[in-house]
């Protein structure tokens, strides 16, 4: 026998060790525990969320669902009319008042936005003997499944952690290759209001977050987290363990399992969270009910069975792309070890690669509940006060979340984004009035949350007009809408779903405009976002009309919703409407230094090399700006961006990334991609000072700092753009490939007008094309000069060498 567990560790230890000579674009892998969040693996199931750290006496494990938040539904009377203010900033700033202008526009504020609340902690204490050797530890996110492995005692100790989507579970497998040799703990901690009680041997727990959370960027203040027993969404956490051999022991606050040869620990977590506009407790799910129910549904499901379920789901989704980029020589390191190399020049295309995956597995795993999209930090967060309360920041970072959706396969994914335009739309009828005087259609701010609030935050006045004053946040979103039907020719989608919020947002900009002294329509007030400007006479403000990203939003929502409504044949009237004004825009403005101008005038920028580029929105991610249709607007932008520099934070470098992209300029988007994954120290780790701009942290999250996920999902958004741009004009194959990606090949990605591409290309140069028709549109696809239109049939694939000449 003991032959027999020497034979088995040796072979246990040399698959691990195969596991990670060669280099996969698919594992992410360390030599020790993670210490910090930032080090950790995060799982998830678009709804339930759980960062593991794989420790060895101690293993702790996050807990999160997506639809735990403070606060509850936007209360209309509470948000007072003080749209009368909007004449009096009209009349300051066409005195020129700039100052006056800024003093009444900070008035135009309401409540900040809920914050995302973290449910609890799942603990697992072992009671093992000896030193732990051999430690590995893995998240393999083509299968959405996380393994820790390690020796003690002469014991080789294995865990593997996933969430499941079918069944809506947290499952972790506790083996050892010695019986009767696993001794352990549970217990679960929770930030917020809870109690712990034992029944049916089950351990469970129930709480309820806060009604009142004040951000954490406001600093220290009295008081800042509120809780309320008869306020705040529910939550409730089930566990139960399945054990084979040994014994298990319950208290009000434990679980205990004494000498087993295999334990799976099944955890199901559920809220009383029941729409945007439902008192969570009066009219709230049942969580407990909930809880139970999914937890006894899989329990009844043997460990295997949930393991094929959970993965046959996931790599529906996660294998639709593959990428192969050829030519790296890199040795074979744990994930932190090979970002420290590649952060200091050396090449590794399988990181980068990896990286790109990556975001597409955060994505699935965070966006899968209707009406909640993925938030500033995905569904992952330990903090009662996150940073920038962990809500949908609507001037750039939730829309961010969701460039990568269409192009990368993801289309399922966008939909809790797009379903919770709905959400914003009916809030967005009052913020139009009552802040902006507007009484059609529906405006939206710069900050939101589960409850979908759209008026301008601020906490009435304490946060300057350059963050806080900006109505464009549903002007924005609304882009998302015609996107989604551009990449999946779902007409049925547009006719029931997506016009009437689109048209809307229209109605809204439309009453909005007003005349400058030239005869143009602008928006007055107007802000660029978090950007301020300096007057000739050395005033610093944001308050002013006709900003540059305003209008080009507003084109956008306008060209968009006018070819919706001839797609459906309805509103021709109005469609008119929205041609006359869009003729009537002021136009973009060339400045003195060749840049396109960001404001009105051509003034200083307080902050040249700000991390905002909202005037860029035309090149990117809207269509109006472009190297073939605008050269000279597309060179003002390259100025743009020449002027604000390469160093910025994590989700800004995603984004100027996918500008310079745009711009067509492979090497120079690439440096910027190199420089996304700058190494990064955990937050609280820093054991040097970071003095750089974004860059990556040890489990290839985005470093905002901290952790922001808009940047991952940014930054692979940007590997698409590289290889693949589409538009009005056709599809434009490999527009922006960098010199370090001469050879490779890619399947699955998507294109506008409902196609997916695969293509193959060596030395630089196009090799091969295949192009499947989603939708039977005609196509047309651009390579290096060269064209080919053709007529499509539903599900045919098409297939063209180098000259785009048909195989």
């Amino acid at each position: 026998m003991k032959n027999t567990h020497l034979l088995l560790l040796f072979f246990t230890l040399m698959l691990g060790n195969l596991h990670c000579l060669a280099q996969s674009e698919n594992v992410l892998w360390y030599n020790r525990p993670a210490e910090y969040f930032e080090e950790a693996f995060l799982l998830g199931n678009g709804k339930t969320g759980a960062t593991v750290f794989g420790g060895i006496q101690s293993d702790r494990i996050f807990l999160n669902d997506v639809t735990l938040w403070s606060g509850g539904p936007v209360d209309p009377e509470a948000n007072p009319d003080i749209s009368y203010l909007i004449p009096q900033v009209r009349e300051a700033l066409a005195r020129e008042d700039y100052r006056t202008a800024e003093q009444i526009n900070r008035k135009i504020q309401g409540k900040f936005s809920e914050s995302y609340s973290p449910l609890g902690t799942l603990y697992i204490e072992h009671n093992q003997q000896g030193t732990a050797t051999g430690y590995y530890r893995e998240l393999d996110i083509g299968k959405s499944l996380a393994t820790v492995r390690y020796d003690s005692d002469g014991v080789t100790y294995t865990r593997e952690y996933f969430v499941s989507h079918p069944d809506r579970i947290l499952i972790i497998r506790l083996s050892a290759s010695k019986q009767e040799a696993l001794n352990f703990t549970v217990k679960f901690r929770s930030l917020l209001r809870y109690t712990t009680s034992s029944e049916d041997k089950m351990l469970h727990a129930q709480g309820y977050s806060p009604y009142y959370a004040y951000p954490s960027y406001m600093g220290k203040v009295p008081d800042p987290i509120r809780f309320d027993e008869l306020k705040g969404t529910r939550f409730s956490a089930d566990i139960q363990v399945k054990n084979k051999g040994g014994q298990v022991t319950l208290s009000d606050s434990t679980i205990t399992v004494s000498d087993a040869n295999e334990v799976v620990l099944y955890l199901s977590v559920a809220t009383s969270f029941n729409g945007f506009d439902k008192d969570p407790v009066r009219d709230g799910l049942e969580s407990r009910a909930l809880a139970a129910y999914q937890l006894k549904r899989a329990y009844n499901q043997d460990y295997c069975t949930l393991k094929e379920r959970h993965q046959k789901d996931y790599q529906g989704f996660f294998d639709r792309v593959k990428m192969e980029l050829n030519g790296s020589t890199a040795p074979d390191l744990p994930t932190d070890e090979r970002l420290k190399r590649y952060a200091q020049g050396s090449i590794d295309n399988s990181l980068e690669v990896l990286y790109f995956q990556y975001g597409r597995y955060l994505l699935i795993s965070s966006s899968r509940t209707e009406g909640v999209p993925a938030n500033l930090q995905g569904i992952w967060n330990p903090y009662i006060r996150p940073p920038w309360s962990c809500n949908y920041t609507m001037n750039i970072n939730a829309e961010e979340n969701y460039w990568l959706a269409e192009c990368a396969n993801l289309s399922e994914m966008h939909q809790p984004f797009l379903t919770f335009i709905k959400n914003l739309a009916v809030t967005g009828k009052h913020t139009a009035k009552a802040y902006y005087g507007v009484d059609k259609g529906w405006a939206a701010g710069h900050n939101s949350d589960i409850w979908a609030m759209s008026n301008p935050a601020g906490d009435h006045g304490k946060i300057a007009p350059r963050s806080c004053s900006w109505n464009m946040g549903g002007t924005w979103a609304v882009t998302h809408l015609w996107e989604h039907y551009l990449f999946t020719g779902d007409e049925t989608f547009l006719k029931e779903e997506a016009y009437s919020l689109m048209k809307g947002a229209a109605e809204f900009c439309l009453a909005w405009l007003v005349m400058d002294k030239q005869g143009y329509l602008i928006t007055s007030p107007s802000t660029s976002p978090e950007a301020q400007y300096i007057t000739p006479d050395g005033f610093i403000g944001a308050t002013l009309y006709g900003g540059t990203s305003d209008l080009a939003m507003i084109r956008e929502c306008f060209e968009q919703t006018m070819k919706a409504s001839r797609v459906l044949e309805v509103d021709a009237g109005f469609r008119d409407s929205l041609k006359t004004a869009l003729n009537r825009l002021h136009p973009y403005q060339i400045g003195k230094k060749g840049q396109l101008q960001e404001w009105y005038y051509d003034w200083e920028d307080e902050e040249p090399q700000h991390r905002h580029q909202s005037h860029l929105f035309g090149l990117y991610p809207g269509h109006q700006i472009s190297t073939e249709k605008t050269p000279e607007l597309a060179d003002a932008a390259r100025k743009t961006l020449e002027i604000r520099g390469d160093q910025t934070t994590g989700w800004s470098k995603g984004w100027r990334i996918n500008l310079w992209a745009r711009l067509k300029d492979g090497n120079q988007t690439y440096k910027m991609f190199r420089e996304l994954l700058s190494y990064v120290e955990p937050d609280g780790a820093k054991r040097f000072a970071y003095n750089g701009g974004g860059g990556t942290y040890p489990n290839l999250l985005d470093a905002h700092p901290p952790f922001q996920i808009d940047g991952n999902f940014g930054g692979a958004a940007g590997v698409v753009e590289m290889l693949l741009q589409s538009g009005d004009e056709g599809i434009y194959l490999l527009p922006a490939i960098p010199d370090a990606w001469s050879s490779g090949s890619v399947s699955g990605i998507c294109a506008r007008g409902g196609f997916d591409i695969s293509m193959n290309w060596k030395d630089g140069k196009l090799t091969r094309v295949d192009v499947l028709s989603k939708t039977g549109k005609d196509c047309c696809i651009h390579y290096v000069g060269q064209t080919a239109t053709f007529k499509t049939i539903q599900g045919k694939i098409y297939s063209f060498d180098a000259g785009l000449a048909e195989r």
